[in-house]
């Protein structure tokens, strides 16, 4: 269990990091994490299943200006190896990991508060110009990140994998049946999210044409997507086309002035 925890741990420690000096790889996502962690468990199946849910949950959070979202990453990973271990499935998971990626939360916005001193002192070192100074006080920030997730999910997996799976064995069925309901409107609460920035009176016939075609024709999100992208791809060949048409008519009008006339359209 401790290499298993201290692997889990640098799953951890990466996804904190992908934002961060790897750029964007989408490591920090649930789905990738989950399956990552199903890796490190020996349930694959599981890990891509239980990622998937906690991907729909957290869609829809970003963090905008100096607001600091729950941390997906420590949630996502505790909360699907959670489940694995004590073999409850999706709906533990779910119940699991949004409290903790809010705990986490706290620590995250504590390395951010601390790093602001390694920047001043970056910024001090800048202006004596010491380069090697300005260096250092850049690599720490991200150190701080990584432990700030590193330390929690092993020391979390070592100590709490036995007492979570206990708790959650003594927990009677009718409890784990209301978890089981609330875990399913989870994920329309952060599909609920992201609608709440992306929706617009434009794009919205689109979103419920996708919605009809997922009641009654039982299509899966595949073909909704894959049909979503030829109807995409439509629309924008007669944009384009009624653009071309436009233009082409606006040069044949500028044609016909005679020299000296003024078009006053």
């Amino acid at each position: 269990m401790a290499a298993q925890a201290i692997m889990l741990g640098i799953i951890a420690g990466i996804g904190i990091l992908d934002s961060r000096i790897f750029g964007v790889l989408m490591l920090e996502r649930p789905l990738v994490l989950g399956l990552l962690v199903g890796l490190v468990l020996g349930d694959v199946q599981q890990g891509v299943i239980i990622g998937a849910q906690l991907e729909l949950i957290w869609m829809g959070i970003a963090g905008i200006g100096a607001a600091t979202p729950p941390d997906i990453v420590t949630g996502g990973v505790l909360g699907t190896a959670f489940a694995i271990i004590s073999g409850q499935g999706v709906e533990v998971a779910l119940v699991l990991a949004v409290p903790i990626a809010v705990l986490a939360q706290s620590l995250g916005v504590l390395v951010r508060i601390i790093n602001t001193y390694f920047m001043h002192r970056a910024d001090n070192y800048a202006a004596k110009a010491n380069f090697r100074g300005v260096t250092i006080m850049m690599w720490i920030p991200p150190i701080l990140f990584f432990l700030s997730v590193f330390i929690p999910t092993v020391l979390a997996i070592i100590l709490g994998a036995e007492q979570v799976k206990n708790m959650i064995e003594s927990v009677p069925e009718t409890i784990l049946g209301g978890l089981e309901v609330a875990g399913k409107l989870l994920p329309a609460v952060g599909f609920a999210l992201l609608l709440d920035m992306l929706f617009s009176k434009k794009m919205g016939v689109y979103f419920f044409l996708g919605f009809l075609a997922a009641s009654f024709l039982d299509l899966n999100i595949t073909a909704i997507a894959l049909f979503g992208a030829c109807i995409a791809i439509i629309v924008n060949l007669v944009i384009n086309n009624n653009s071309n048409n436009q233009a082409n008519d606006q040069k044949g009008n500028n044609n016909n002035l005679t020299e000296g006339e003024i078009d006053f359209e």
